[in-house]
């Protein structure tokens, strides 16, 4: 059968930053480009350290993933979003039954009002493992192009800071890498995600808070800068402020399957998306996303990491390994599954 062709793509204009003076987030910036140089990634590690255990969140820059192939994923989501409300029904996830994959409709509600949450696509990654997984026919179309950015972004950037983290706890460099091993099942996924402006009085029903203040069940989020200003993060000192485009950057966050696995040591930040400032307000606000998760069969049991020991916040029974204390309560996919559920209920502070 011949292959269809692919449909043309609207892409989506980038609009101008605002102007608004706004309390910006002083963010570390990480520039991978230095990764493979002499002492690179301990350079590199040394410059995350504080931005990973005290703010979760930073910016990383040289990571070889070009503007273009960017603006080819955001078109992908953009005209995925303009097909016919039917033809996105046919492949839907439920993050109830643990389904991460396919499209989420807006019909979930914002807190007690009636102002509908946006809009989603989840895609899985690329592995024999998720060859069964229904996609829809527009995405299929493009899977030449989204497969290879898919493990591009992984190789490129998250086996990079996997890499990093590791060095931080003084662990052999490759122990996070296993555990969220690409070619391994997990609910790792690559999100597009759309915002569509508000009304100003619909916005004043929900407190201006698009989503309100939240941290990320998985290991790891990273989104590709935008220019519409909305993303906050909540500082150190119990502040918010915003997050700043920074051109070519890939805002990062840690979450709060790494904080587990380190006994709180690596922080999983509050954040939350807002209503963006006035001369941005009108705007929609299309975002690309990679959720990084431990793979499917991984122990939920802290790291075994010499500095978790040194802080006081693990003991050398616990971080043995063959000690009989030790107890695995959940493997990766049963505790994520736990944790989204437990977030679906609210039961997580929002403020």
């Amino acid at each position: 059968m011949p292959a269809l062709a692919k449909p043309s793509l609207e892409y989506f204009a980038h609009p101008s930053e605002t102007s608004v003076p706004l309390d910006w987030a002083p963010l570390a910036v990480i520039d991978l480009s230095e990764f493979d140089a002499p002492d690179g990634k301990v350079k590199l590690a040394r410059e995350l350290k504080d931005a990973l255990t005290k703010w979760g969140f930073w910016v990383v820059t040289g990571h070889g993933l070009e503007e273009e192939e960017v603006d080819r994923q955001l078109a992908i989501g953009n005209t995925f979003f303009k097909q016919p409300l039917e033809e996105k029904r046919k492949v839907v996830c439920d993050f109830t039954v643990g389904n991460n994959f396919g499209y989420r409709e807006p019909t979930r509600m914002v807190g007690n009002t009636d102002v509908k949450e946006n809009m989603e696509l989840n895609i899985p990654k690329y592995i024999p493992h998720y060859a069964s997984v229904p996609r829809h026919d527009f995405i299929k179309q493009f899977e030449n192009e989204i497969a290879p950015f898919h493990r591009k972004l992984w190789g490129n950037v998250i086996r990079k800071l996997l890499i990093l983290f590791a060095i931080i706890l003084e662990l052999p460099e490759n122990y996070f890498v296993n555990q969220h091993d690409y070619n391994s099942a997990s609910e790792d996924h690559l999100r597009y995600m759309i915002y569509h402006p508000r009304s100003q009085e619909d916005d004043d029903r929900i407190g201006d808070q698009w989503i309100a203040g939240h941290t990320d069940f998985g290991s790891l989020t990273l989104l590709f800068s935008q220019r519409v200003a909305a993303l906050q993060v909540r500082t150190p000192e119990n502040e918010w402020r915003w997050i700043k485009h920074v051109y070519g950057g890939i805002i990062c966050n840690a979450a709060d399957t790494l904080s587990f696995l380190t006994k709180g040591y690596i922080k999983s930040a509050v954040h939350r998306v807002v209503r963006p400032p006035a001369d941005q307000a009108h705007l929609e606000r299309l975002g690309l996303f990679y959720f990084v998760r431990p793979g499917d069969s991984v122990p939920m049991v802290p790291v075994p990491s010499p500095v978790l020991i040194r802080e006081g916040l693990l003991t050398e029974t616990e971080a043995d390994r063959d000690s009989q204390e030790v107890h695995v309560t959940a493997a990766g996919k049963e505790y994520l599954l736990i944790w989204s559920i437990l977030c679906l209920m609210n039961v997580f502070d929002g403020n």
